[in-house]
């Protein structure tokens, strides 16, 4: 891979996204078998006051949060603690939701890991009548003043939509993780990422409050004739004939916020980067090679992921199953996961590569044109 010709499609890729307004700000970083080969700030993190993005900038993460609180567990069952396959009522005897018969369920760490615990997000639901939106399930998102347990309360008193390990998706699971670490961690699901992940690895731009609140980039909605500003309270579909997500931009500032370990945390693309380069590189020192290799193995039993051809689902993020069916020029087996707030990630481990590319402008640098087209720039093929 040339660094120069590398340089120069990422930097178009980016700055066409940003002149056409479908980007306010972006971060990229490229690392190939352990270095950076590309690292660009490009565009805006608050636009009104002209403040530029710079490689420093905090932002938050949405579902960004699932594969750091993942790698957290990782390390808990790699120190023995906690094992995938564990009944989680074992330590949340609280937490029993029923299936949709009525009849008891058992849902296991895996299924919460690799969401096919049965569970699913109030903003997938098609308005404002639907069973999450009735026990007042939060999303994470949000301004909700409610503990992490009332939340989980509340989710434990709505059905199952299927029996646990039988289908696929996408859910609120990796929150009621965050209530497992907690029991097993025995200490707040901030603490127990900082003692077991952040920390170890010097992450120090990331938790569940922004730590330094004047880094943090400024979010903005996909818009014509350009992005607006994201509003407090303001809901935002992200699929079609769905209710949509309702965000809490102030959420990243409050400390009283549960810590919705499936997308209250915030962090850089720097530290996000380290994290997947010690996967990539295999876990050490903090998670077992084997359980990196059962992270990046499909869960779903074959399952399709909705409008995701050739993707299964491993414990945290997605799995490359199909290559020609996904229409990628990623490796089989590449990772990949974005977040709501305008963020993309992949780790393709067969090519030594791993790239995180944070933007501050929602749904486009989740699932837009420029997700695709950055990938397309990083392996040298035309779009």
């Amino acid at each position: 891979m040339n660094s120069s010709s590398l340089k120069s499609r990422l930097d178009c890729v980016i700055a066409q996204a940003i002149d056409s307004q479908r980007l306010v700000g972006a971060v990229a970083l490229v690392a190939l078998h352990g270095e950076i080969v590309y690292h660009q700030a490009a565009g805006f993190a608050d636009r009104e006051s002209r403040q530029p993005m710079t490689e420093n900038t905090l932002f938050r993460l949405a579902s960004v949060s699932k594969p750091i609180v993942t790698t957290a567990a990782m390390t808990l069952i790699t120190q023995g603690k906690l094992a995938l396959d564990d009944n989680i009522e074992t330590v949340l005897p609280q937490f029993r939701p029923v299936l949709p018969d009525g009849q008891p369920a058992r849902i296991t760490v895996r299924q919460l890991l690799s969401h096919t615990a049965g569970l699913s997000y109030r903003f997938f639901e098609p308005d404002e009548n639907g069973p999450y939106a009735h026990a007042g399930v939060s999303d994470g998102m949000d301004s909700s003043g409610i503990s992490l347990a009332e939340n989980l309360r509340r989710l434990s008193g709505v059905p199952l939509l299927y029996t646990p390990g039988t289908s696929w998706g996408y859910s609120l699971a990796v929150d009621v993780l965050g209530a497992v670490l907690e029991q097993v961690g025995k200490r707040p699901l901030p603490e127990v990422v900082e003692m077991q992940l952040t920390g170890p690895l010097n992450m120090h731009d990331t938790g569940f409050v922004a730590r330094d609140p004047a880094r943090l980039a400024t979010a903005y909605v996909s818009d014509v004739p350009q992005p607006h500003r994201l509003c407090e309270g303001e809901k935002v579909a992200a699929f079609d004939n769905t209710v949509g997500i309702e965000y809490s931009p102030l959420r990243a500032l409050n400390a009283q916020a549960y810590p919705s370990g499936g997308a209250g945390m915030v962090s850089s693309a720097t530290d996000v980067l380290k994290m997947l380069e010690m996967l990539r590189c295999g876990g050490a020192p903090l998670v077992s090679a084997a359980l990196v290799d059962e992270m990046g193995r499909d869960q779903t039993r074959g399952a399709e992921l909705p409008e995701s051809p050739g993707l299964g689902f491993g414990l945290g993020f997605s799995v490359l199953r199909d290559p020609q069916a996904a229409a990628s020029p990623e490796s089989a087996g590449t990772w990949r996961w974005g977040g709501a707030y305008g963020h993309s990630w992949f780790v393709d481990r067969n090519a030594g590569l791993s790239v995180v590319a944070f933007t501050n402008t929602l749904y486009e640098g989740m699932s837009g044109p420029f997700v695709t087209q950055l990938r397309d720039a990083v392996y040298g093929v035309q779009s």
